[in-house]
């Protein structure tokens, strides 16, 4: 059921926007908040962001249907850069059947492994992998390759220009595979990186390799039931003999977004509380000055000593510094986490706890299931998990291309059918001739 009221937090994470803007908003008249009929918080009705389009898609999704979307047949997954499996599990309860998974690092391998020890996990570098066995024989290839500047010595900035990047060896396994649909992901700032070069480059080999590149779109994983600020940019191509007859519509959003309490706590999310588990420490001076950040609140909430005695230099440097000395809250989701709890620049402090988030802490803001279990030291596992694609958005995004793919599969069987009979047509006019 989508709720009728919304708080200032809820709003901005629905607008994407600062709350500080709605502050501004609610001054000039643009958006003002009214009081709850029972509570009397100020908060929002839901007749008033309907003006607003994020909100119209959240209040008129199409997630209740989509989530009832199934295979129609056994489809196939290469992953690429698998790390700890976020990508994979969510692609795994979409429906894919896993041929292989690829990835460097020993200890992601080590946990993909304790997992799903049916997987076919590939150690190594992805440069050294002869993936032309597949060919033909696999419905997508995904994985979210690390963005690196490309070369432009030849100017030409194509396949042949991105030799020695990452996004190269994600590309000549899609040139061996030939799959149907191939899935990219990266960070949002690959929209912008390198004055935008970086992506042109990039959407002229897809184009090379033989495929319609769907308009690249930035997902914010709050709309998709997972408890964290996080965005990725994803790109989906679809092979150039299937995409005009086809098309790819993106997840729909759920119906709320989920908070730190969604996450943590026994609810919807999660049938109990957070398991106990291993974390990072802080030392005894910074529990000491955390413990007067409020929730929700940073450096900025602190006095003024303790500001300049935390900050140091950065206290007369501008900008915000916002996930400095940062404590989240219950009532909120998550910032995107990071591959460590307690980085001082990208602060995750525990909602009313002064410590660092733990391991089973983060894996449910990222939405792992209790089971999954992590290998290697706490920092590893920390790093495996900061480094995931969030579990429920890429479970929202594998129905959308399995959906594609089930649209691609009735063309075949149509296809299949037709040549049937014009066969049989045939073999009828030879025996009559």
């Amino acid at each position: 059921m989508i709720p009728k009221y919304y708080s200032i937090a809820q709003v901005a994470d629905i607008l994407g926007i600062s709350k500080e803007t709605l502050r501004r908003w609610d001054k000039n008249g643009k958006l003002v908040p009214k009081r709850h009929p029972k509570n009397k918080y100020r908060v929002y009705h839901r007749s008033q962001l309907e003006q607003f389009e994020q909100a119209q898609l959240l209040f008129n999704s199409n997630w209740d249907v989509e989530v009832g979307i199934k295979p129609d047949r056994d489809y196939t997954l290469i992953e690429l850069f698998a790390g700890a499996g976020g990508l994979a599990i969510g692609l795994e309860k979409a429906g894919f059947k896993s041929s292989l998974l690829n990835e460097i690092d020993k200890k992601a391998c080590e946990t993909l492994r304790k997992n799903r020890p049916e997987w076919n996990v590939v150690e190594g570098d992805i440069a050294e992998i002869d993936f032309s066995q597949y060919r033909n024989d696999i419905d997508i290839v995904s994985g979210g390759f690390p963005c690196q500047a490309f070369s432009y010595a030849g100017k030409k900035r194509g396949f042949e220009d991105a030799r020695g990047t990452l996004f190269f060896e994600y590309a000549r396994a899609v040139k061996e595979i030939n799959p149907k649909v191939i899935v990219a992901e990266n960070v949002r700032g690959l929209l912008n990186h390198d004055e935008g070069r970086t992506l042109d480059t990039i959407k002229k080999i897809i184009d090379e390799l033989g495929y319609d590149l769907v308009e690249p779109r930035v997902l914010k994983a709050v709309f998709y039931q997972v408890p964290q600020k996080r965005e990725r940019l994803i790109l989906v191509a679809i092979r150039k003999d299937i995409s005009k007859a086809v098309s790819f519509n993106w997840p729909a959003p759920y119906k709320r977004i989920m908070t730190m309490k969604d996450a943590l706590k026994k609810g919807e999310l999660y049938d109990s509380n957070v398991p106990t588990s291993e974390g990072q420490k802080y030392p005894e001076r910074k529990v000491e000055i955390l413990s007067r950040v409020p929730q929700g609140g940073y450096w900025r909430d602190l006095d003024d000593d303790l500001q300049r005695e935390y900050m140091g230099g950065s206290y007369f440097l501008g900008g915000g510094k916002t996930g400095m000395a940062r404590r989240l809250a219950w009532d909120e989701p998550s910032l995107t986490l990071t591959t460590a709890p307690a980085q001082k620049q990208t602060e995750r402090c525990h909602p009313s706890e002064t410590r660092p988030l733990t391991v089973r802490e983060y894996a449910r803001i990222q939405t792992f299931p209790d089971e999954w279990e992590f290998c290697g030291s706490t920092s590893s596992q920390y790093k495996q998990i900061g480094n995931a694609v969030p579990v429920n958005m890429a479970h929202a995004l594998g129905r959308s291309i399995v959906s594609l793919l089930n649209e691609i599969y009735q063309l075949e069987k149509i296809e299949i059918h037709s040549n049937s009979i014009k066969n049989n047509n045939f073999k009828q006019t030879e025996l009559a001739i």
